[in-house]
């Protein structure tokens, strides 16, 4: 049997792709969501999900130049005159300087969930905005608060294709996930295998189709980023996602005909084994 979550990605940073994200829920296929606790719109869209019984996580975040959780003066190597690092180059690359204590990596982890669990939210799992994650440190700190949650955690096993080379900047990036996400463990986490890590932000209906039908037996997941078009988020003005064709693309009925065509289960993270 293959049981699927279908999820969504950054609930709570702008109204728009929170429309999209609560819509494909409501008319697509889409069966859970993240929620990005320092958003601007977290409040508001963790209400409209709680009140559509959308299932929802946390989508840990140290970059995007947003505003930290916990208090500034406690997290100020990680957020640097009060906001995170502009992206997962620039965390990085502060991180294996040793720029930033893992103490306040950790504290503001913490911070996140109790955010969204102080709106009422039950988490069902965790995953980390731009898979950071994954990053060699990292992962001890991220799979340990997993574990001592007791929640699953997002492990992006997609295996390699040919087509990677067709966009050779998201294949490169798709091939360093890969090889972080086989090391060896650091803690028992339990790990979903998650897939379209590689489509982020282009999943059209044909490339969701190719990840449907490639589904083996098991657990997995599929991320996805539905929205109505945001025009520019304010935090991250360069960022171009094809929110709308991802949307259409959670809600197509031939989507949704392949999904039953193959038997496969529609579920959200605590609905897995």
């Amino acid at each position: 049997m293959i049981k699927l979550v279908v999820n969504a990605d950054d609930l709570g940073l702008h109204p728009r792709i929170d429309e999209g994200i609560l819509r494909a829920h409501a008319e697509g296929v889409v069966t859970s969501a993240t929620v990005l606790a320092t958003g601007a719109n977290v409040s508001d869209a963790v209400a409209r999900a709680r009140a559509q019984k959308l299932p929802l996580g946390v989508h840990l975040c140290v970059t995007t130049h947003l505003a930290p959780a916990a208090p500034a003066a406690e997290v100020r190597w990680l957020a640097p005159g009060g906001r995170f690092r502009k992206d997962w180059a620039e965390f990085a690359t502060a991180w294996i300087g040793q720029l930033v204590p893992a103490e306040e990596v950790l504290e503001e982890l913490r911070a996140q969930v109790n955010r969204v669990r102080s709106l009422g939210v039950e988490v069902d799992h965790l995953d980390t905005h731009q898979h950071l994650h994954l990053l060699p440190g990292m992962r001890r700190l991220v799979e340990g608060l997993a574990v001592e949650l007791g929640l699953p955690l997002r492990w992006p096993l997609g295996s390699p294709s040919l087509r990677w080379l067709l966009r050779p900047l998201a294949g490169m990036k798709s091939a360093l996930l890969h090889g972080m996400a086989r090391a060896r463990p650091t803690a028992e986490a339990r790990r979903i295998t998650s897939h379209g890590i590689f489509e982020s932000g282009v999943l059209n209906e044909r490339r969701l189709l190719r990840l449907i039908s490639n589904l083996e037996d098991g657990e997995h997941e599929i991320v996805c980023h539905p929205g109505m078009s945001p025009g520019v988020v304010t935090e991250d003005p360069h960022w171009r996602y094809q929110w709308e064709s991802e949307f259409a693309a959670v809600c197509s009925p031939r989507v949704r005909a392949r999904i039953e065509e193959r038997g496969i289960q529609l579920c959200s993270f605590g609905q897995l084994g």
